[in-house]
């Protein structure tokens, strides 16, 4: 069942989700909030076991975005039709857009949990759907003329590190030292060259340290918390291999791995938004994300097209000053419109 929706009722949903906080793990107001309105234009919806907002319908295309954002206040108003609030742009410009064009084709619809932190949600819906959708739509800001195609993996460890305490003086590595060593070893081991544009490269970052003696006075430990992001070219495994390669004491556990994925520009669903970008007098760009998205978890389990597209900047993802053109908005509710209609 599809439903003519005027530009408010896009714009009002936009509004009212961005005035609702939703960080990671507190996601459950906004997503009655969707329930609400897909129900009040006659569709059917409900909230799964995890969180996830689920509206099942024609699964010729599934519509999908994030529910959660990441943490921080920023005051929700409109000032010269541009909504600021947190999460305007990283997803719930694109969520409500996807909505209201949900209901506007007939499509499908999920609102996800936990993307910003582990893509619970995403891993959820692919492991409780009895099959997938002949296409996906994700939804993250790309820019209303821009369709992103590929998104590098992530390889997320902690190492850890203990030796005997001794006199700083003695010329035996400390456990402080082997950790230093290590990551030095794998920066060096992934180094590129200049020409080599960064969507290409394995990019190594730690994200916390921590060391020194024991609450005992006997030992020396180091933990270290690192993140390598994986382009189209490896595996989460292969990059796995090369830097535990380079360990010369210490361990690492390896927590979290993503697979990148890289979608031809020439499949149905990226055909379809270039046609339906040019067809409001846009300029279609194909984009490569050097981050994560659920597009990976989706890609990883489903073997139908997909690309990720969504209203917003994606330069004011997580930004204190994150900002939502509201015409660019209205704009890509109409692409994912005439996309809809295509696909199906």
């Amino acid at each position: 069942m599809s439903v003519t929706l005027d530009r408010e009722t896009a714009r009002d949903l936009v509004f009212d989700l961005v005035a609702t906080p939703s960080p990671s793990g507190e996601e459950s107001e906004c997503a009655e909030l969707l329930v609400d309105f897909f129900e009040a234009q006659g569709r059917e919806a409900w909230i799964d076991e995890i969180g996830n907002v689920r509206a099942p319908a024609d699964d010729s295309v599934l519509l999908t975005s994030h529910v959660d954002t990441v943490p921080g206040d920023i005051p929700v108003e409109i000032e010269d039709d541009e909504l600021w609030g947190r999460g305007s742009v990283d997803a719930k410009g694109p969520l409500a857009a996807m909505a209201a064009a949900a209901v506007e084709t007939g499509v499908s619809f999920a609102g996800v949990v936990g993307e910003e932190v582990d893509s619970r949600g995403a891993r959820h819906l692919v492991e409780t759907r009895e099959s997938a959708p002949e296409a996906v739509v994700n939804g993250e800001p790309s820019g209303w003329e821009g369709i992103t195609l590929g998104y590098r993996g992530l390889l997320a460890g902690r190492y850890v590190s203990t030796s005997k305490q001794g006199h700083s003086s003695r010329p035996d590595k400390n456990a402080i030292q082997e950790a230093i060593d290590w990551w030095s070893a794998v920066e060096a081991e992934f180094d590129p060259d200049e020409w080599t544009p960064i969507f290409e490269q394995v990019t190594t970052k730690p994200i916390t340290i921590d060391g020194g003696p024991t609450p005992d006075g006997l030992s020396v430990e180091a933990t270290m918390e690192v993140q390598l992001r994986v382009p189209p070219q490896f595996t989460p495994e292969e990059v796995r291999e090369i830097a535990d390669g380079e360990l010369d004491g210490g361990t690492v556990n390896w927590f979290d791995s993503v697979h990148p994925v890289m979608e031809s520009s020439r499949n149905p669903v990226a055909r379809a938004f270039r046609a339906a970008i040019r067809g409001v007098d846009g300029d279609p760009t194909m984009l490569r994300k050097t981050g994560t998205s659920d597009m990976n978890v989706y890609a990883r389990s489903w073997n139908c097209p997909m690309v990720t597209y969504g209203p917003g900047d994606s330069d004011l993802d997580h930004a204190p000053d994150e900002h939502l053109d509201l015409g660019e908005f209205d704009r890509s509710v109409s692409v994912l419109e005439r996309v809809c209609e295509r696909l199906t």
